[in-house]
């Protein structure tokens, strides 16, 4: 079975690539999907949650309150990392049922959609990565036009990511967003038809099911 990645930074479109993917026909692993359900009530993040950050931390309906959660992680490198020790290894585990079924139905290829996919490691799990790409200008313009998205905040994701220049000399494909999402789906056609071709050569090497490829806590 063919572990394509798909990653990229913030408002670079690849939330849409994914469900294109999902459109082909390819099963698509979300790591933030992921993360979702282990924050909703009965999800597996609560009590360690609850242990490492407080019962405030919990919503009335039971769930983690991610709003609040992330007041308290951001601008902490500490808590931050703190938080990513209960959540990366959970996220793990779901994605290795994730590939274990789709083992068992002998799928030819799948995908993980993962936001940090570089930072954490997670590529030396994949065949092949794609990138989803967009120039600064319009990034920025994409990022700041989301709801709660101010400057401080947009320049601290920034920094709390691999730049888009390291990530696109590490990638083994792009995909160019910015000039609209019809010529984002011809390239990822293009690419699609190539890995359904046939194997990929690359360097990529795996370590094993504990290089995870972190969600965006």
């Amino acid at each position: 079975m063919m572990i394509v990645g798909l990653t990229g930074g913030i408002a670079t479109g690849k939330s849409t690539t994914a469900e294109m993917i999902r459109g082909a026909g390819i099963p698509v692993h979300d790591a933030d999907a992921a993360v979702h359900q282990l924050m909703v009530p009965g999800g597996a993040a609560i009590a360690p949650i609850t242990v490492m950050f407080g019962s405030d931390m919990v919503a009335e309906d039971g769930s983690v309150d991610r709003q609040k959660l992330g007041g308290v992680v951001f601008g902490n490198p500490e808590k931050r990392r703190a938080l990513e020790a209960i959540i990366h290894p959970l996220v793990t585990a779901h994605r290795d049922r994730f590939l274990q079924e789709q083992r068992q139905k002998n799928t030819a290829m799948v995908v993980l959609d993962v936001p940090l996919l570089f930072e954490t490691g997670g590529d030396a799990n994949c065949d092949f990565v794609i990138l989803c790409y967009a120039d600064d200008q319009t990034q920025r313009s994409r990022g700041l036009a989301r709801a709660g998205m101010t400057e401080d905040k947009w320049t601290a994701i920034l920094a709390s990511q691999m730049p888009m220049s390291e990530k696109r000399a590490r990638a083994d494909a792009v995909i160019e967003t910015q000039h609209g999402m019809e010529p984002a789906r011809q390239q990822l056609v293009a690419i699609l038809e190539q890995l359904r071709a046939g194997p990929v050569e690359n360097s990529r090497k795996r370590t094993g099911p504990n290089a995870t490829g972190g969600a965006e806590t």
